[in-house]
């Protein structure tokens, strides 16, 4: 279940944000090194940014909102026992939260969260289909635990030209564009192999794909994989 002695355990860290909230650049930005400097011995840093959509009535439609990224939020705030939500919000391995901006706390519950065992999850193209393996996992007879596939996409940029963040031209890493249960894993582990679709307006590359198994109620994640889409012609690039 534990990856091999001495490679680097992969942590999921999930980021809440808004172009129209003021304090959130700076999380973006705390999001964007972790994912590109991997500054945590021991951890392979797998971003998400989601961008919620309940600042879009305060003048400015975020492009990368999703009604489906709040709900996510609002799951984890049932988790934490959060009388609401709030951005940025940070949440490493579904486990711990803490404010988006605060780079040194992200590093120590990403630090915490590597020293935890993970399932193995792997991920390949064979074609134009996606496949995800996952291990065994440490789930008690007739528990579950959900599989979910994200898309994100790194290098876009939007000019807010409202709301709080008005005059800015914003950078982002690590985009949801498309997050989905794709299916139901107990403690012997999954496996499938999915079509994957992408919205042509999409850059083929700039996406990666991320698989994480959730365990059911609690949150917490039990592994996750990643890897990068290939252009066409050219072969994956794993990580």
């Amino acid at each position: 279940m534990q990856v091999a002695l001495g490679a680097l355990t992969p942590v999921l860290v999930e980021l809440f944000t808004s172009e129209g909230c003021s304090s959130c650049p700076p999380a973006d930005q705390v999001l964007a090194d972790l994912g590109r400097e991997q500054p945590v011995p021991g951890a392979e840093v797998i971003i998400l940014s989601q961008h919620v959509d309940y600042w879009n009535r305060l003048g400015w439609r975020d492009p990368l909102s999703a009604s489906e990224f709040s709900d996510r939020q609002r799951d984890f705030a049932r988790t934490f026992r959060r009388d609401g939500v709030y951005t940025p919000q940070m949440v490493v391995d579904g486990r711990q939260e803490h404010v988006g901006s605060d780079a040194p706390a992200a590093r120590e519950m990403i630090a915490a969260a590597a020293r935890q065992p993970k399932a193995a999850v792997s991920l390949s193209m064979d074609g134009d289909r996606l496949k995800i393996e996952i291990g065994a996992l440490p789930l008690d007879p007739g528990e579950v635990a959900d599989v979910q596939l994200a898309l994100t996409e790194d290098g876009l940029k939007s000019r807010v030209v409202r709301g709080e963040n008005e005059g800015r031209t914003l950078w982002h890493r690590g985009v949801v564009r498309r997050l989905s249960r794709i299916g139901v894993a107990d403690s012997r582990g999954f496996s499938v192999a999915t079509p994957l679709v992408l919205d042509p307006r999409w850059k083929r590359g700039k996406l990666r794909a991320v698989a994480f198994v959730q365990r059911r109620g609690s949150g917490g994640i039990l592994g996750v994989g990643a890897m990068w889409l290939p252009n066409r012609g050219t072969r994956p690039k794993v990580r």
